[in-house]
């Protein structure tokens, strides 16, 4: 186990905590491997990772191994009391496939779930702290599901490094000590707020050693028994009892919710990317439609003949990013319950005609959806300083892109049987119509919220694995996710590079670019071609890495405490 020295080794040096986020002026040393790698953003789980594959585990099997220790050390982003989004590459087949973990809406709730009495939508925390928020998480079921169909080492094995953490404890980091600062609400639930915080009631410090005897319990529940064990008896009841119970907005999830939970294996999104192959996730999450939409609208530009710092690219970025984002407000949303025309959206001909748009020499402004609908209009989505993203590839050639999340950051601050519940549910359209005309992304028991979670993998010409790279980030995950993919396959950038590069995102609205960072000089350009600029924060947690013809390359976002450990 990394001692706290360690840890602070792996932590880059001028790191500095600012509103709960840690920001690093340091650069990162690319991370390179001969057979296998991992990259999460927690150099402890990291660790884990890299303990399972050097003992012959897979790709997923060390993503599962990785999960959960993020769990442990990372609690407001991740865990077993939210979901995740999982694309799993073949090294045999060449195969990418598709495994949603999403959360689900409890039985008893429906439309009006978020609407005080007089009609009018709650405030957003509001919504979001107690048991109202929580739905029905999907983590464990989806590791189960992808460890059947892809692990090698055994279902307990991959549990190990997470009880012996939680048992023996590990230092707080100053990432999560500066979030737990900053949170208003952990002291809403009194399980939480002991946990969180010292016996003065002040939040734990930098460096402090936690244990979690009660996750620890609940691990080996789950590693004797499989995941059964987490979503009917002792657990499952827990989590109830909690979300039932909690002092702040008791909730309606069930036993019976618990139970029925099922994780879904579905098929990939994937087009061309000019010499690659882009596989992202599809609904009920955004991402994969609307990274796919903004590259297909840029394949019409020759994005590699201008540079990375130009104002001329950027505003091509952003431009394709509003086209895209038009039509995820409108049309995203969890297929299994409402129509999603995600064929129409990925068309060529149909982003050709979208890109015809795009003017290299001023915004088009407020971009409107391309194809006729009866959905309303959604409202803009928060962006939490939450979920997770980690990437693995094993020496077999198997490759893992995995997005996590709780949703805001601590979740609804209800804990149970020592985890984060979420809040996912504050993921749906608090309106479910707008101007008479529902909303795709509204409330219905049993549905899957809509997300932005992008986990990305890019394929080369033969359908070899070339990249697995993704980002948490609320709905920004898309334009972060876009960044690195024209940063590496436009741009030529390794990927930590691409990671460094600064952030601009457009959702369709301003467009922000990242302060005190070397983007700051674009903002004058891109004013004049008629954006709408903020500068602003945006604190990605990229992780990727690239299979060169020399090995293994990773990259982690110094915006965060990622690391890349590879052999």
């Amino acid at each position: 186990m990394l001692s706290f020295h360690d840890l602070h080794s792996f932590c880059r040096a001028g790191a500095a905590v600012s509103l709960g986020v840690l920001l690093v002026t340091a650069t990162i040393p690319v991370a390179a491997a001969d057979k296998q790698m991992v990259a999460a953003a927690n150099p402890l789980a990291a660790k884990a990772g890299q303990e399972i594959l050097r003992a012959g585990g897979s790709a997923i099997d060390a993503a599962i191994a990785t999960s959960l220790v993020l769990n442990l050390v990372e609690p407001q982003s991740a865990g077993i009391g939210g979901g995740a989004f999982l694309l799993h590459y073949d090294g045999k087949s060449n195969d990418v496939t598709a495994y949603d973990g999403r959360e689900t809406a409890p039985a008893a709730v429906g439309p009006d779930l978020f609407l005080r009495p007089d009609g009018e939508p709650m405030g957003f925390w509001e919504a979001v702290v107690g048991g109202r928020s929580v739905g029905v998480p999907g983590l464990v079921r989806m590791l189960d599901l992808a460890h059947k169909a892809h692990g090698r080492l055994p279902w307990a094995a991959l549990f190990e490094p997470a009880i012996r953490l939680a048992e023996e404890g590990f230092a707080v980091s100053p990432r999560l000590h500066a979030l737990i600062a900053r949170d208003k609400y952990l002291k809403t639930d009194a399980i939480a707020a002991a946990y969180f915080h010292d016996a003065s009631g002040a939040p734990l410090a930098v460096g402090t050693r936690l244990r979690n005897p009660a996750f620890a319990e609940t691990l080996h529940r789950i590693a004797r028994d499989g995941a059964d064990a987490f979503y009917t008896g002792p657990i499952a009841e827990a989590v109830v009892a909690a979300v039932q119970g909690a002092a702040t907005s008791p909730g309606q999830l069930s036993l019976a919710d618990m139970a029925g939970y099922e994780a879904k294996q579905r098929n990939p999104l994937c087009a061309p990317y000019r010499a690659w192959r882009i596989c992202g996730m599809p609904p009920p999450t955004s991402g994969g439609v609307a990274v796919l939409q903004t590259l297909g609208i840029l394949q019409g530009f020759d994005l590699p003949a201008l540079a990375s710092d130009s104002v001329a690219a950027w505003h091509l970025i952003a431009e394709a990013s509003r086209l895209a984002f038009a039509d995820r407000n409108r049309f995203l949303a969890d297929a299994d319950f409402v129509p999603v025309p995600v064929d129409d959206l990925l068309d060529p001909g149909y982003l050709t005609r979208r890109g015809a748009l795009v003017s290299p020499d001023a915004s088009l402004g407020k971009a409107e959806p391309g194809l006729p609908t009866q959905n309303g209009a959604m409202p803009i989505q928060h962006d939490p300083p939450s979920t997770t993203h980690l990437v693995v590839v094993d020496a077999e050639g198997n490759g893992v892109s995995m997005t996590a999340s709780i949703e805001n950051a601590f979740g609804s601050r209800v804990m149970a049987a020592g985890f984060m519940l979420n809040n996912e549910l504050t993921d749906f359209s608090f309106r479910p119509e707008v101007d008479g005309r529902p909303v795709a992304n509204r409330v219905q028991a049993g549905k899957r919220p809509r997300s932005s979670m992008s986990p990305t993998i890019v394929l080369d010409d033969r359908d070899k694995l070339a990249l697995v790279v993704g980002s948490p980030g609320g709905s920004r995950i898309i334009g972060y996710v876009i960044k690195s993919l024209v940063a590496t396959l436009d741009w030529g950038l390794d990927i930590q590079a691409a990671i460094d590069l600064p952030n601009v995102v457009n959702r369709n609205g301003g467009t922000d670019v990242e302060e005190g960072t070397s983007s700051e000089a674009l903002a004058a350009g891109l004013a004049a071609l008629g954006h709408e600029v903020k500068l602003r924060s945006l604190n990605s947690g990229l992780h990727g890495i690239a299979i060169t013809k020399s090995g293994l390359v990773g990259g982690a976002d110094p915006r965060r405490e990622g690391v890349a450990l590879g052999d």
